[in-house]
């Protein structure tokens, strides 16, 4: 089973989800790790290859988690937010793809 590494922020922000969005994203992750494919996800070409969202909803609203499970030997946590329009904001894919090249380049 892949062990999971938030980078940056993205511990910080998912813990302050609601509750009921912390667990889902939780139980999504696990299956991550046992090398099973979320229930909700898209990938995320704007941010790297081989990234992808899964995507919570909740009554709270719907939330984001950006990861990559391609590297190495663990699940990256690159970026979470909650999604608050139609359109993800160009702020967010660019913190996720900042982080995903630290960690291209780390793992050079």
């Amino acid at each position: 089973m892949k062990p999971v590494e938030f980078i940056g922020d993205s511990l910080d922000t998912l813990q302050q989800f609601p509750r009921s969005a912390r667990r889902s994203v939780g139980f999504q992750l696990d299956k991550i790790q046992r090398g099973l494919e979320p229930d909700d996800w898209k990938p995320m070409k704007s941010v790297g290859t081989g990234v992808s969202e899964i995507r919570v909803r909740d009554v709270s609203g719907a939330f984001r988690v950006i990861y990559i499970a391609r590297l190495a030997d663990a699940i990256f946590v690159l970026h979470c937010f909650k999604k608050k329009s139609q359109r993800t904001p160009a702020t967010d894919i660019e913190i996720a793809r900042k982080r995903y090249q630290q960690l291209v380049w780390r793992y050079r």
